[in-house]
């Protein structure tokens, strides 16, 4: 199966596999397209943007599909927070992200911090529900929209420690990777392998592989290293990808345009030199 995604606002990456790039952040949403299940990885800034992703998905595939399984690439507001327009979708994160959103305490949903795990960094008040909608709004989102869709904040209920692959029906795989820590305590990334393709031995021929990278990779502007961030293993995290995909997988950053593997290279060694690692 594949119609004209860019007609319905996707870009197309491989046969099966696309992208829409949201307004406002820049964030991406990727698209995964079996036979049987649909993958989303991420879900948007607001309940109202998970909605429009979600009808989104359904004009493009048509007959009724719609999303059946979400992988949330990490826990920042403008990734998670449309994942409520998604009911009755399996929801996959890294391990550790369900307790950092859903522990209890205050902000709008009542929730805040966990305590942090042993050698990650101080997260108290950089996680949780509250600090999501402190740091949306902060940023210039709606603050009632924001505490609308922090109220319903979905926590993952699979949680990935090492590499989950789904089966998405017609012999496309996604492969979910526990890629992080870097940009965060809990970064998830997903590969979808060109030679898995969905629609038949001919089109899937010569297919690139697809790598979702989320924040962990960002190229319309500096990667961003806030509070929750593991500078001295993010470098590390980046040669994950690049082992996982290889020299011609077409890598999808959290933010901006699509780049290749001498880009995510490079990136890689401008962390290092900025973070003082090898």
């Amino acid at each position: 199966m594949d119609v004209c995604w860019e007609e319905h606002g996707w870009e197309r990456l491989a046969p099966g596999v696309g992208r829409r790039r949201l307004p406002g952040w820049d964030a991406t949403a990727g698209l995964v397209v079996g036979t049987d299940a649909v993958l989303l990885y991420d879900t948007g800034s607001t309940v109202r943007e998970g909605a429009e992703l979600a009808a989104g998905v359904r004009a493009l595939l048509g007959g009724g599909r719609h999303v059946t399984h979400i992988a949330l690439s990490h826990p920042h507001f403008d990734h998670v927070l449309g994942t409520a327009a998604f009911p009755g979708a399996e929801v996959y994160g890294a391990v550790g992200m369900a307790r950092l959103l859903t522990a209890g305490g205050s902000g709008p949903s009542g929730r805040t911090s966990p305590p942090d795990l042993p050698g990650m960094p101080d997260t108290a008040g950089v996680s949780g529900a509250s600090s999501l909608f402190e740091e949306a709004v902060r940023l210039g989102a709606d603050a009632e929209e924001t505490a609308r869709a922090v109220d319903g904040l979905v926590a993952p209920r699979h949680e990935v420690s090492g590499l989950l692959t789904l089966e998405l029906g017609g012999g496309r795989r996604a492969v979910l990777v526990n890629a992080g820590p870097g940009h965060t305590t809990h970064d998830l990334a997903v590969l979808v392998a060109g030679a898995s393709g969905a629609a038949g031995a001919a089109e899937a021929s010569g297919a690139p592989s697809v790598v979702f990278c989320g924040d962990l990779v960002e190229e319309s502007g500096e990667p961003q290293a806030g509070p929750d961030a593991v500078p001295g293993r993010w470098p590390a995290a980046l040669d994950r990808l690049l082992t996982l995909g290889g020299e011609d997988a077409v890598y999808v950053p959290g933010h901006g345009a699509v780049v290749d593997a001498a880009f995510v290279r490079a990136q890689r060694d401008a962390l290092a030199a900025r973070f003082g690692v090898s």
